[in-house]
């Protein structure tokens, strides 16, 4: 049994995933980290030289290599749930915990991010907000589809949303 973040970019997936992990005792395994190690290249870049679709690629490599073990928090890329055997793998091994953020949430934690450029292809800017916007509502269904649970983390401290996942998961698993 593993235990999925899913959700768009900076809604809190790896920050989350960190308490989380330490609190469960497992350990964190963040795919977009580990698509990096196996090509060598931060993600602007690959997306920029090999295009969306190599890096969904990739992403659907790493999965299926984190999923060959158990007991861990995988902090997923924002866009996972486009490939819909990305969900079957997921929900297969595991639970899968929804992470959401208003469009402004999203975009004032972006700006803040100073790992942002590096590690997620460009979305500041003028535009932003309607751009996570956009984004936001054609995956909300795949991220709906995907999700046992749902929690917000507009507003919440990184500790409050690990406590309510916590509790989602003891309500409903014995197993965590």
């Amino acid at each position: 049994m593993n235990l999925f973040l899913i959700g768009f970019r900076c809604t809190g997936k790896t920050s989350v995933g960190q308490i989380l992990a330490r609190r469960l005792g497992w350990p964190l395994v963040d795919t977009d980290r580990i698509i990096v190690a196996m090509i060598g290249s931060d993600i602007a870049r690959m997306v920029e030289e090999s295009g969306w679709a190599f890096f969904r690629k990739q992403e659907r490599r790493a999965l299926e290599a984190v999923c060959a073990a158990d007991r861990q928090v995988v902090a997923t890329g924002g866009g996972i749930v486009l490939d819909d055997r990305n969900i079957q793998i997921m929900k297969a091994s595991g639970r899968i915990v929804w992470l959401t953020a208003s469009p402004e949430t999203v975009d004032a934690r972006m700006h803040a991010d100073d790992a942002t450029a590096l590690n997620r292809p460009p979305l500041a800017g003028p535009g932003a907000i309607e751009a996570v916007a956009s984004t936001l509502a054609e995956r909300r269904p795949l991220y709906q589809k995907a999700a046992d649970f749902t929690v917000d983390t507009d507003g919440e401290t990184i500790a409050a949303v690990c406590a309510r996942i916590e509790a989602l998961l003891n309500g409903q698993y014995e197993r965590f």
